[in-house]
């Protein structure tokens, strides 16, 4: 009998990612936020107090759970160099067009022999279809099979699905923007670049959607 081996996207629960959104191999729908930092310790003792205050009560007010991580990784300088070699092009003053040669050599020196890290933070918001109970009571003398079906993602099942997700996006951005903390969807190709880093930290090519 033929075995076959399985691919790293055969572990992976996400399906699909459409719109803005991760939809789950189990059905369950995601939106990823970025979030903008605080940074607390600068603030004064009654400032801290309000602060704490805020983010209790709008941990209370959800009915629904959060996922929130940090991402730590090493800064990637590449972009930044590509701007830079792109200027000494276009660059007419030779003086300049030599500066600007020095300063590309002095960042990767730096960066090849200091570990400069890059922190993000992301909130993971969630919801899962509604499950549906079938052939119980006098319909399972109807129905031959029994048991829990949840909801699809198709059709207008995802776009109904996706609009339940974004009131909840939309009650975690107003309950943040009151401690001070502003946060903002990601996209199709910026979840595909995150999701692709998280499970190939050591590539650096992240692929392109067609």
């Amino acid at each position: 009998m033929a075995t076959y081996a399985k691919t790293t996207q055969d572990f992976l629960p996400i399906k699909e990612i459409r719109d803005g959104t991760v939809i789950l191999k189990n059905g369950g729908l995601r939106m990823v936020m970025i979030a903008s930092s605080l940074n607390f310790s600068l603030k004064s003792a009654d400032e801290q107090m309000a602060i704490l205050s805020q983010y209790q009560s709008f941990l209370n007010s959800l009915d629904f759970s959060l996922q929130i991580f940090m991402q730590s990784r090493k800064l990637d300088i590449k972009p930044y160099i590509g701007i830079l070699e792109e200027r000494v092009k276009e660059q007419t003053n030779d003086l300049l067009k030599i500066q600007t040669k020095e300063y590309i050599d002095f960042i990767k020196t730096f960066t090849d022999s200091t570990n400069i890290m890059a922190k993000a933070f992301f909130i993971v918001v969630p919801y899962d279809p509604p499950i549906f109970t079938v052939n119980s009571g006098l319909l399972s003398r109807i129905l031959p099979s029994s048991g829990k079906k949840k909801g699809t993602t198709e059709g207008d099942n995802f776009e109904e699905y996706r609009s339940q997700l974004e009131q909840r996006v939309s009650v975690v951005e107003q309950g943040l923007s009151r401690i001070g903390i502003r946060i903002a969807p990601l996209g199709t190709e910026e979840l595909v670049e995150l999701y692709f880093k998280l499970f190939n930290p050591g590539e650096t090519d992240v692929p392109t959607i067609k």
